[in-house]
């Protein structure tokens, strides 16, 4: 047994000599094959891995009380509870050699500072790794998030300046977002889908439309962008673990009355998504990998989702068709309406219908998105762009001012004063007015910004800090052959056109983008405003008296992006020049006191029953109870918390069960600032259809502030609302 042992397992010389020869020579064999095949040797071949994907999502909901909301500019339209929560959505995409990050917000636009401080936090967090360049911030363009994430004097004038509290969130959502994407990555694939959704747009400014180039209004059937993008994230198994989609249409299903925070029409898309895809998870709550469903804005500056159109809310006629307004009570009167019989019912409507086509075109991907990642940035001064529009003539952009149209509001919330849409020429009333309190505008910025009439010239006005920013973000990332484009504003339909088929052109000129897919994501990076075509300028409507830097605006990041895709497409990104840095200030003001402390009513506790729930509902009623209640800003940072929750007693187990949250669609949460500081909280629970038949209650958690001595003190408190039940019908069969 041994001499055989020996001679199995010991090979002579010449055995192995023979071994090694037949090895070598199939290599050679076969690299001389693959060679032939290929032209190139193998360590050369340009081969792709398998994207590596990681998606996150992150809650974003700021103070819910006293706080402005950022969009509609009414001063009186402060947050009072929560309708839906706020969420940061986050994607990340590496190829092996780059890596871009894209985070849709639900937010009303990203704010230059809000963007700086993020940059900061992922700095200090991550090193270089997420940069200026490859991590692109967006958002939804709700009109009922908190404002107070601005530093320019504008915005901060309409929001009561710098609100810390408000901006901690945001900051620390969106990079909780990332933090979430970065640690889930995983090799996996991307695919694209396109589709068209009719019945959930509505152009706002149809009169400035139709002052563009009849024979390029012809190339397109509608003057609003109807094509849904969907790009499809799975793992190499197929499984789905996220989707990112963008449409064309302004947010504000929930109008200027709205106090409750909300995300919105798309958020409401992104609810559902959600949803479908994570069954039988609460709402934002989802424990370890869930699936991320990101709906984003595009050049939206135009389009409404209020499909009723504009009519005079006093007598049902429509609005005067160039001005908006009406003959009685102007511009205030000019309400656009639709689709449904309330705001709550629209949003629900619009949000169900982006839901419903994104799901559609996600379902249907198949088209594979390969090839290598990039990612190109600049900062620009927007106020000093020259650009050669032909071979004999240049123009330059201005410093920045708003149009006295821009008073006048949009059909979606218009304004409180006399002024109108389309106004071309001022009134000499309102400009004696800014002239004693503001200083009059320069007449190199008034022939600058010809035929706006110059309301506020804000690029002359520099006290306390400057009302506008000059120095924005351009930047485009690409995966593969889809092209992302971050515009810092809002692109009107034509503008956005233009500005994708100036990208697609660029990239396609050298041959490495054959079938690129191009799109604008709006509300990115820093916020200007609007954009419009020069045509449409001349209009001044409120879209084009809200184009900061004058008539050339558009032409001018027509320029800045097609330098950027040039940069792209012969992969010369590197030489960019970086531009100049825009500014952090830290002399922010702050005009929003401090939360005064909390009274209730005699012989009462904070958390007890003022208004108590009927014993018996039936499906599709509506439950409501209010407590005594404390100040929400109390609650200090409420992110992956909740006011309320609805719950159902489980007779198995004898337990009760959160069914609902303040996230969710079903609840409303109204705060009610009473006299002698004496709150309330109401809790709505709009029962589904689909809600099991059993015993529930509400419960609702907060905070409140009392003095203990001569030092505040703030303290939890909660309640409970008496059991009630839920039948199908108060009849028996």
């Amino acid at each position: 047994m041994v001499g055989r042992k020996t001679v199995c397992c010991g090979a002579s010389t010449l055995e192995v000599m023979l071994a090694v020869l037949f090895v070598l020579m199939t290599l050679i064999t076969l690299m001389a094959t693959e060679k032939s095949h290929t032209g190139l040797p193998p360590s050369t071949k340009p081969v792709q891995e398998p994207y590596l994907i990681g998606v996150g999502r992150a809650d974003c909901t700021g103070p819910p009380a006293e706080v402005p909301l950022m969009g509609y500019a009414n001063t009186e339209q402060t947050a009072a509870g929560i309708h839906t929560r706020l969420y940061s959505r986050a994607f990340i995409v590496d190829d092996g050699r780059r890596r871009v990050v894209f985070v849709t917000a639900d937010v009303g636009m990203i704010s230059q500072r809000l963007r700086l401080e993020v940059l900061q936090a992922l700095k200090v967090k991550y090193r270089d790794v997420y940069r200026q360049d490859n991590v692109l911030l967006s958002g939804t363009h709700t009109h009922s998030g908190p404002a107070g994430y601005f530093q320019y004097t504008l915005f901060m004038i309409t929001s009561k300046g710098y609100i810390p509290a408000a901006m901690k969130p945001l900051v620390n959502g969106i990079v909780k977002s990332i933090d979430i994407a970065h640690s889930t990555m995983r090799p996996g694939r991307v695919y694209r889908s396109r589709g068209q959704l009719d019945g959930s747009s509505l152009n706002r400014s149809p009169q400035s439309y139709l002052n563009n180039p009849e024979e390029e209004r012809q190339r397109y059937e509608w003057n609003t962008d109807k094509q849904v993008l969907v790009l499809k994230f799975t793992d190499l198994d197929g499984d789905g673990i996220g989707m990112l989609s963008w449409f064309a249409v302004h947010a504000v299903s929930m109008n200027y009355t709205n106090r409750m925070v909300s995300s919105d029409n798309m958020g409401y898309a992104s609810y559902l998504m959600e949803q479908d895809k994570n069954p039988g998870k609460l709402p934002g709550q989802v424990k370890g990998p869930c699936f991320v469903a990101g709906f984003s804005s595009s050049n939206l500056g135009d389009v409404s989702p209020n499909t009723r159109g504009p009519h005079c809310a006093n007598t049902g006629l429509p609005c005067d068709y160039l001005n908006s307004s009406c003959p009685v009570g102007g511009t205030k009167m000019c309400k656009a309406f639709g689709p449904g019989e309330d705001m709550f019912d629209s949003t629900k409507i619009i949000g169900h219908n982006i839901y419903r086509k994104a799901k559609e075109l996600y379902a249907n991907a198949a088209e594979e998105v390969t090839g290598f990642l990039h990612s190109a940035h600049r900062w620009v001064n927007m106020t000093d762009v020259t650009v050669q529009i032909n071979n004999t003539h240049k123009v330059r952009t201005c410093k920045p001012a708003l149009g006295h149209s821009f008073a006048a509001g949009t059909t979606d919330g218009g304004g409180d004063l006399n002024f109108t849409q389309g106004d071309s020429a001022g009134d000499p009333f309102w400009d004696g007015i800014r002239d004693a309190i503001l200083g009059k505008p320069s007449n190199q910025m008034q022939e600058c910004h010809h035929p706006k009439p110059i309301l506020f010239s804000t690029g002359e006005m520099t006290w306390p800090l400057p009302w506008h920013p000059e120095i924005i973000d351009v930047q485009i990332v690409t995966i593969g052959s889809v092209a992302v484009i971050a515009v810092p504003g809002e692109m009107t339909t034509m503008s956005g056109r233009r500005l994708r088929e100036a990208v697609k052109q660029e990239l396609q000129s050298q041959g490495a983008f054959g079938d690129a897919e191009v799109v604008i994501a709006g509300l990115s990076n820093a916020y200007t405003h609007y954009i419009t075509t020069y045509e449409e300028y001349q209009v001044q409507r409120y879209e084009g008296a809200s184009t900061i830097y004058g008539p050339h605006t558009l032409s001018a990041y027509l320029q800045e992006y097609r330098g950027l895709a040039r940069a792209i497409a012969q992969d010369r990104v590197s030489e960019v020049p970086t531009g100049p840095q825009p500014p952090l200030f830290d002399k922010v003001f702050n005009l929003l006191p401090l939360a005064a402390i909390d009274r209730k009513p005699e012989h009462s506790s904070f958390g007890d029953v003022l208004q108590q729930v009927h014993p018996l509902y039936r499906q599709g009623d509506v439950v409501s109870v209010t407590f005594v209640a404390g100040n929400p800003r109390h609650s200090g940072d409420i992110r992956d918390k909740t006011f309320v929750t609805v719950e159902i007693y489980d007779t198995r187990t004898e337990l009760w069960e959160v069914v609902h949250t303040d996230a969710s669609w079903e609840t409303r949460f109204h705060w009610l600032k009473g006299s002698n500081r004496q709150s309330k909280s109401t809790v709505e629970w709009h029962i589904p259809p689909s809600a099991p038949s059993g015993s529930y209650r509400i419960r609702h958690f907060g905070h409140y502030k009392q003095m203990k001595g001569l030092l505040p003190v703030i303290a939890p408190y909660e309640g409970t609302s008496a059991v009630f039940t839920v039948v199908s019908s108060f009849y028996y069969q």
